[in-house]
């Protein structure tokens, strides 16, 4: 299965990358578990607009309703909609922007722990 991640590159802006996690074979594919400190629900009213700004912390966030638009510092975009997930870990730097495209937006928001290894949720 796909992540994005939303990382800060050495340049200072966030920059888009390709995760593919999940071990298994047949019909299951399985990431490795994570540590994760909570998790949390979120609900948007389908209007925001938020300028460029840093992830507030290293989360994994897992869309179930609406869809997102997401613009990093090179001016790429992606939208996520339900059931798409993204890693934001652009915890410094200019940050991302993000916007409500899809009407309300709900979604699942799991901070990780700081021990969280990004080579092990890729598999290596």
């Amino acid at each position: 299965m796909r992540v994005t991640r939303i990382y800060t590159g050495d340049d200072g802006q966030s920059h888009f990358e390709d995760i593919d996690v999940g071990t298994g074979s047949g019909g299951t594919q399985r990431s490795a578990d994570f540590p994760a400190t909570a998790v949390g629900l979120r609900e948007s009213d389908g209007a925001r607009d938020l300028d460029f700004h840093p992830a507030p912390r290293r989360q994994l966030v897992v869309v179930l309703a609406g869809r997102l638009e997401i613009e990093v510092g090179d001016g790429a975009k992606r939208e996520f909609g339900p059931g798409e997930m993204f890693l934001a870990d652009d915890t410094s730097g200019q940050g991302h922007i993000l916007r409500d495209i899809g009407g309300p937006h709900r979604g699942v928001v799991v901070p990780l722990a700081s021990e969280f290894d990004l080579e092990a949720f890729r598999g290596g």
